[in-house]
């Protein structure tokens, strides 16, 4: 029983986390690969499938709630998709102990910035 109900408590929180903005998909790879033992490449693939309903969900409140900037969305989401179709299979061709040090380097940068953007508000 254990077995599921644990990671489908993580799965909730890090819905909740992502509903919020606070990057609930970058720390659910992150618990993945130390709570579970996968595979950093393994925990990313399960991080876009977890990423398409809640961010479609979020989506779906933010439009409601009018917080979407018609332009800007257009203007990242065509160039967002061809970034990730076009490099989806690179990161399946680099070796995953190569894409662990930039992640981990992008996580210390991300909470400087968010940090420093706290302090400023």
């Amino acid at each position: 029983m254990r077995e599921y109900v644990v990671p489908f408590l993580l799965g909730a929180a890090m819905g909740v986390l992502s509903g919020w903005g606070v990057g609930g998909g970058t720390l659910l790879t992150v618990c993945l690969t130390l709570f579970f033992d996968m595979e950093h490449r393994q925990a990313q693939a399960v991080n876009l499938l977890f990423f398409l309903p809640t961010a479609a969900l979020s989506l779906w409140f933010h439009r409601k709630n009018g917080l979407i900037d018609r332009e800007t969305w257009v203007q990242t989401s065509v160039p967002g998709t061809i970034a990730a179709l076009l490099c989806a299979p690179l990161a399946l061709a680099v070796d995953a102990s190569f894409l662990r040090k930039p992640f981990g380097i992008f996580l210390l940068v991300s909470a400087v910035l968010m940090l420093g953007s706290a302090r400023k508000k």
